[in-house]
């Protein structure tokens, strides 16, 4: 898998996915991560007040990883200038 996502709200989306495809209920998420199945919820609905470790530890759980990369040359959308401020 390798998606791009540039707000939390895409964040959570591609992690609820990458839970679902591995089988996983947000509760067995949570345990693998150490984390609480509200955590995961949270996560997943897009709250932008989630701290970088608490992430990084779900993708983990997830065997995801956290990749910075140059924003494509493509012209910026409304919604991308958005996630900016």
């Amino acid at each position: 898998m390798s998606d791009l996502a540039r707000s939390p709200h895409q964040i959570g989306n591609l992690i609820r996915r990458q839970r679902k495809t591995l089988g996983l209920s947000q509760a067995q998420l949570g345990e693998r991560a150490g984390l609480r199945q509200a955590s995961v919820s949270l996560i997943e609905t897009g709250n932008p007040a989630v701290r970088i470790d608490t992430l990084l530890a779900l993708l983990a759980a997830l065997d995801l990883e956290f990749r910075i990369a140059p924003r494509s040359r493509k012209a910026l959308r409304e919604q991308d200038i958005e996630d900016l401020l």
